[in-house]
């Protein structure tokens, strides 16, 4: 008796197998197992709910927002900030990429911002796109000001960086305070002269007051350039110091090193953005990137002490945990 009880469920277990490698791994209607092993297709889902249940078919969904989840606490652990992962599918292109992740940090900024607050914001390719996908919040008292200069030998970029301002100031009912002086100055003297002015020194007052700074990192090495690199900022020989300094990329025109030091780079000195040292004291500092070519550029930031809250895609987000 013992003996065909033990036949008997041999045969149940050979059987629900078979319909689960025909159901699961050959994508096979019940329909069609059913003709295949000559039962109805009542059975097969019995075959099918057995399998499930003893154990024999093991169902996992990998959701990416658990992957995104354990990615924002590897790099929370290992770099002590505050990830903000999005999902992404295989296989995107870097625009499509850049804009997921402008459109996460633009509902997440509505989170951060609020009344009464000083608001730095960079201009850039991502940030424009941040600013495009802000969610509407009153707020009163608040002030969005420009971290940089934005003018350049071929344009005062005024156009370029108020609409980004604008934008930012208009979802949050907030002023806004430019910054009309260049990205760089011809002149080391110059910038320390301009900086004595009292139309200068009220926009660095605000800078001076920030409770939260949102920005990019550019890197000359990112498939979707950063505007500094290609908007006419940087000539032959400001490339060629870049290169003899070692600098690996920029926060709001201020360029850093691999290891994070930035000081002795020759062309901070006619950088019109904050210096590291002050970006620092912020006490919120929201990087928004996308695009693993920014690896580099993002691990120095981070070296830097520049980030408290990083917006990323899982791509990058993954490498930046792997390689820390």
């Amino acid at each position: 008796m013992t003996g065909n009880v033990t036949k008997g469920r041999d045969a149940k277990v050979s059987a629900a197998l078979m319909a689960s490698k025909l159901y699961y791994l050959q994508d096979m209607t019940m329909e069609a197992i059913a003709k295949e092993l000559d039962t109805s297709r009542s059975s097969v889902s019995r075959l099918l709910a057995y399998a499930r249940s003893s154990g024999l078919v093991d169902i996992r969904i990998n959701s990416p927002f658990e992957r995104a989840g354990l990615l924002e606490q590897r790099i929370r652990e290992q770099f002590r900030i505050a990830a903000h992962v999005v999902p992404m599918p295989g296989v995107i292109n870097e625009v499509e990429r850049m804009e997921r992740v402008a459109l996460t940090a633009g509902r997440l900024l509505s989170q951060f911002v609020e009344s009464n607050m000083v608001v730095g914001v960079a201009w850039g390719s991502t940030i424009s796109m941040v600013s495009r996908s802000l969610v509407q919040k009153d707020t009163h008292n608040t002030t969005f000001v420009q971290l940089n200069g934005a003018g350049n030998t071929q344009t005062s970029g005024l156009e370029y960086s108020s609409d980004i301002l604008q934008r930012f100031g208009q979802a949050f009912g907030a002023q806004v305070e430019q910054f009309p002086v260049p990205a760089f100055f011809d002149n080391p003297d110059t910038r320390e002269a301009m900086w004595q002015e009292r139309s200068t020194r009220r926009v660095l007052g605000y800078q001076a007051k920030m409770d939260i700074a949102v920005f990019s990192l550019g890197s000359p090495a990112a498939e979707v350039p950063s505007r500094v690199y290609v908007g006419g900022y940087l000539s032959r020989e400001d490339y060629r110091s870049l290169r003899e300094d070692g600098a690996i990329g920029d926060v709001a025109t201020v360029f850093y090193r691999a290891d994070g030091s930035w000081r002795d780079i020759r062309l901070n000195a006619r950088a019109t953005g904050p210096g590291l040292d002050r970006l620092r004291r912020v006490p919120r500092r929201v990087c928004v990137v996308s695009g693993v070519t920014k690896l580099g550029s993002l691990q120095a930031a981070i070296a830097a002490g520049t980030i408290t809250d990083v917006v990323l895609d899982e791509t990058l987000a993954r490498e930046l945990a792997e390689q820390a």
